[in-house]
């Protein structure tokens, strides 16, 4: 409010100048809102970097149970589109997140298999899980669009944030390495979501 005030006032007392001043009020307001702008984009990375630094490195067997039930829930959410959804572009997503985290469970699977001594992912859906799928299941169409695409976002979201941490600190070699090679697909995907949210 106080910057509104003062740049009005700014530009009320250079109007009084004349045209050019007129331009000259209009370059300062605009300088002040990229500045505003730039500082905001500034304070939101702060945000993000912090958050990352302060995650809790997950061990090892809760990292690859957590990665193998967040890929059963995605494949599963992704299987109801194909009869629920009313969006061809929710179709088509969907239709990617099933190969996709199908071929990052086998990747993990992989890794954990690696480990001395080896670690079996648990797939088993928490009760969370479960309530969002037959949440889903009872939605149609448009409704079904907007609630698939709101959750991806957020499941996209934690994941995410699950393999940032163990790909910086995790302690087994193979799974680091998976973590690090599934982290660019799931940013991708996450954006991907992201950008329907906005459109539906």
């Amino acid at each position: 409010m106080l910057r509104t005030a003062s740049v009005a006032g700014l530009a009320l007392a250079l109007a009084a100048c004349g045209p050019k001043a007129e331009q000259s009020a209009e370059g300062v307001a605009n300088a002040v809102d990229q500045s505003m702008e730039a500082a905001g984009n500034v304070a939101g990375n702060a945000v993000d970097a912090t958050v990352d630094a302060l995650t809790p490195t997950p061990g090892n067997q809760e990292f690859v149970d957590k990665a193998a039930r967040g890929d059963a829930f995605e494949i599963a959410a992704a299987r109801l589109a194909a009869d629920h959804a009313a969006s061809q572009k929710v179709k088509d997503f969907a239709v990617m997140m099933v190969e996709a985290h199908t071929q990052s469970t086998a990747k993990l699977k992989d890794a954990a298999k690696e480990a001395r001594p080896a670690l079996t992912p648990d797939a088993s859906l928490t009760r969370d899980q479960g309530a969002k799928l037959a949440d889903l299941d009872k939605l149609k169409g448009a409704d079904f669009d907007k609630a698939y695409i709101a959750g991806q976002v957020d499941a996209h979201e934690d994941a995410l944030s699950l393999l940032r941490a163990y790909a910086e600190k995790g302690d087994i070699l193979p799974l680091k390495t998976a973590a690090q090679e599934i982290v660019p697909i799931v940013e991708k995907h996450l954006d991907m979501a992201r950008t329907l949210k906005n459109s539906l």
